[in-house]
């Protein structure tokens, strides 16, 4: 079968390996966007001497996309049905497209060259792991612009010896990323430049995480809505700036990953795989303590909000001043969380406006009048009544004695007669 191309993929992305014109046919005819794979790259993992020769060989006859894997793209890549590979983590399928069939069919047989030999498609798998922090680093990369947050005047604000070791291994590693960029990989003496690096990284890490802690604290101290509102207020771009740093950090140590990929691809390739699912779950750890910080600091907000909701009638101005800074956060958290690729609901509080909450005491208010009123008008029908009756009563009784005074008085003129 002609046309024939290699599928493989990771979970996070997908290889399309094979002659040029196919590979691009395919994509095309798939609707995926893709980047160079740069499987070229793979050459100098394989030794020398005339068998290596021919391996390099092969590879570098081969074109190579990478396809982040979305929603939407793992749907259409699905149907292929990529099978489990040697390597963990790795599934691949060799597809084919007949001349008068427009779907692209898997191949059952076929001597892929990626597909046959464990060491090129632990390789393979190396690059998409590369490239995929790559795009986590780029999309980082838009989020600070997005923020226009001042990363570096935050940390060069802080006196903390660890955060001064951080800028300088930022510099550090931009410029080791460059030297790779240009020579095509990363020699011993460019790696010792960064050996360092992860451990000044990961110390900025935990003192950004400690200042998010340390705000959600604050948040459970200040019950009263007065103060509640001027804290939510100062620490709305407290928090942005601290979610900057973090995506900064994140986005430093995703880098480091993909300078020990090429350094161990060229001294280690054997040791490839293994360290790219120990870079993968270090990854996720990461992750996961980011997401415990902040989704802590989330829930805090979001009680904050639902505590002013409760009280907008005594507080109109102030309450709905700290939901409204509580949803940005919130937002600001839940935009820095996609940008890591952390999976997370946003729960945005709603402000209750002060007309809306007066409107349904004023009704509940008026609805307890109408009950009042009835009763007073009872109350009054019953006091008239009785007044009435006193009045009548008494009126008899004044009656009566004036008819016993006149008897009286007649009875006494005729007996002095």
């Amino acid at each position: 079968m002609d046309n024939e191309i290699q599928l493989i993929s990771d979970g996070d992305g997908l290889a399309v390996i094979g002659n040029e014109t196919d590979v691009d046919r395919f994509l095309t005819s798939e609707g995926l966007p893709s980047k160079p794979l740069g499987v070229q790259r793979l050459t100098s993992g394989f030794g020398t001497g005339a068998a290596f020769a021919q391996v390099g060989a092969d590879i570098a006859a081969e074109s190579g996309r990478w396809v982040k894997l979305t929603k939407e793209s793992g749907e259409r890549v699905r149907k292929f049905g990529l099978m489990e590979g040697k390597s963990p983590g790795v599934t691949h399928a060799m597809v084919g497209r007949p001349g008068s069939i427009k779907n692209w069919l898997q191949v059952e047989k076929g001597a892929g060259s990626f597909l046959t030999n464990p060491a090129r498609l632990a390789g393979a798998a190396g690059l998409m792991a590369q490239l995929a922090m790559q795009q986590t680093m780029d999309e980082i990369t838009d989020y600070l612009a997005t923020i226009d947050a001042k990363v570096d005047d935050v940390l060069r604000a802080q006196k903390d010896a660890a955060l001064s070791r951080m800028i300088g291994m930022d510099l550090v590693i931009e410029e080791t990323m460059t030297i790779r960029e240009r020579v095509g990989g990363v020699s011993e003496v460019t790696w010792s430049k960064v050996q360092t690096a992860p451990t000044a990284v990961a110390e900025t890490q935990v003192y950004a995480l400690r200042q998010l802690d340390h705000l959600a604290d604050t948040l459970e101290t200040t019950p009263k809505i007065g103060d509640l509102a001027s804290t939510v207020r100062e620490m709305e771009p407290r928090v942005l700036e601290w979610l900057a740093v973090l995506a900064r950090c994140f986005q430093l140590q995703d880098a480091i990953s993909v300078l020990e990929l090429d350094r161990v691809l060229d001294a280690h390739p054997d040791q490839l795989d293994r360290h790219r699912l120990g870079l993968r779950a270090a990854r996720q750890n990461r992750l996961d303590l980011i997401s415990r910080s902040t989704e802590r600091l989330v829930a805090r907000m979001n009680s904050a909000a639902e505590a002013a909701n409760t009280k907008v009638l005594l507080h109109p101005a102030k309450s709905p001043a700290v939901v409204q800074s509580s949803n940005h956060v919130v937002t600001g958290v839940h935009d820095f969380h996609a940008r890591l690729g952390i999976e997370s609901g946003r729960q945005s509080s709603q402000a209750r406006r002060w007309m809306e909450a007066a409107t349904e005491v004023r009704t509940k208010a008026l609805q307890t009048g109408v009950k009042g009123v009835s009763t007073a008008r009872s109350l009054s029908t019953e006091s008239l009544d009785r007044a009435n009756s006193v009045r009548i009563r008494l009126s008899s009784e004044i009656a009566e004695r004036a008819r016993r005074l006149r008897g009286d008085e007649r009875e006494l003129g005729a007996r002095k007669e």
